[in-house]
């Protein structure tokens, strides 16, 4: 029997959809060996997709989906104080704050047990994963506090169709209009402009997770906003689920045709790889939904809900041990691996093989800090930002 609840407070199965989604990124930001990962498990060089590119914007997705919960106590009777924007700013601030201390992080181990030059931190990453998350979540809850419905959708349709209208039109120096290429692209040009080729992610002449490309990636958030606020208004029910899905579809037809002229592009946060991200996101969250508030099965979600409900400390975590591994060394001299290449070369690779063994080196990661999220989970202990 179908349960037929309204307005529910929380939604589990956004927590089971927030824990594959860190399980995910822990995964793929994990392999024993950059050289030996299955195709699947690695971005697209440039342009097109592999299951990997969906996991950031599953992320953002997540961030709007969330937002109607947290925000539904607002209305037009009972506007937000200033006490609730600086929450919102404190929350960007800490986000973005930490994203920053990773990349100050890996610098100060270089300096510290590689000899690396004290200007070495002059050339610290500005931009990042967190930071974007940061900037999109303070756009979008700005936004949600103060449009109505309709000029929500209207700004993200502005979002979208500006930023490839300006893509394609406005010429970047040397390169001209419409260069969608790594070099001569807006997107890199802003980034240089504005950041600095020395702030910008090292090797590359542009930042994947730059200013510009940032202003797409809100409309990712406001397409988990409108997903949020409508099933909050719906029945807990497969024809709910069916929705969602039948919407997902939609979405990922429309990017899909979209990357005709717009071609889908991670790296540059293309128009086209929104609509179509969000479709999975979709289909995605209509799985998680019925599987879990639906049909009641929660003990199918629970070790995803474990790693969903500490998925900030679960990425900032691993990433800080994961570069402790990679800056420290065992052994002397030039050619000491790294602690992170000594353990994939001495543990996996030789039994698992090149290939195997740094996929088993990520899952073990991944089971690593399963154990301690459940460690967490069972003292109620929770990290909010």
């Amino acid at each position: 029997m179908e349960k037929q609840l309204t307005l529910p407070q929380r939604l589990r199965s956004l927590d089971v959809f927030r824990g594959f989604a860190i399980a995910s990124m822990i995964l793929v930001n994990n392999p024993g060996s950059w050289d030996e990962i299955y195709p699947p498990l690695d971005h697209a060089e440039w342009n097109g997709y592999t299951p990997t590119d969906f996991v950031f914007p599953f992320f953002l997705f997540i961030v709007g989906v969330a937002m109607p919960f947290s925000l539904s106590k607002y209305t037009k009777e009972n506007r937000p104080t200033q006490a609730v924007y600086w929450r919102i700013a404190r929350r960007a601030l800490i986000l973005f704050g930490l994203g920053l201390f990773l990349a100050l992080f890996s610098l100060t181990l270089d300096f510290w047990l590689n000899g690396a030059p004290a200007d070495s931190f002059a050339k610290i990453r500005i931009m990042g994963v967190l930071q974007r998350i940061s900037l999109a979540y303070l756009i979008s809850a700005i936004a949600v506090l103060n449009l109505e419905r309709r000029a929500l959708w209207i700004l993200a349709a502005i979002l979208l169709i500006g930023y490839w209208a300006a893509m394609v039109l406005i010429p970047v120096p040397g390169y001209g209009a419409g260069n969608l290429t790594p070099e001569g692209n807006l997107v890199g040009y802003c980034d240089r402009l504005i950041l600095g080729q020395q702030h910008l992610l090292a090797g590359k002449p542009f930042d994947p997770e730059g200013l510009l490309s940032t202003l797409p990636a809100v409309v990712t958030v406001l397409a988990g906003y409108f997903t949020g606020e409508w099933l909050r208004s719906q029945p807990q029910q497969s024809r709910t689920s069916i929705n969602l899905a039948i919407v997902g579809v939609s979405c990922v037809l429309v990017g899909h045709l979209w990357g005709f002229l717009f071609p889908i592009n991670k790296q540059l946060w293309t128009s086209s790889y929104v609509i179509f991200t969000a479709g999975f996101a979709l289909l995605l969250l209509a799985t998680c939904y019925e599987l879990i508030e639906v049909r009641g099965l929660k003990w199918l979600g629970f070790p995803l809900e474990v790693m969903g409900l500490n998925a900030i400390f679960a990425f900032v975590g691993s990433g800080f041990v994961a570069r402790i591994l990679i800056k420290t060394h065992i052994g002397t001299g030039t050619g000491a691996p790294t602690t992170y290449t000594w353990i994939y070369e001495h543990l996996f690779k030789p039994w698992a093989g090149s290939l195997n063994g740094s996929l088993l080196f990520a899952i073990t990661t991944v089971c690593f800090w399963w154990l301690i999220l459940y460690f967490m989970y069972r003292r109620s202990w929770y990290f909010k930002i």
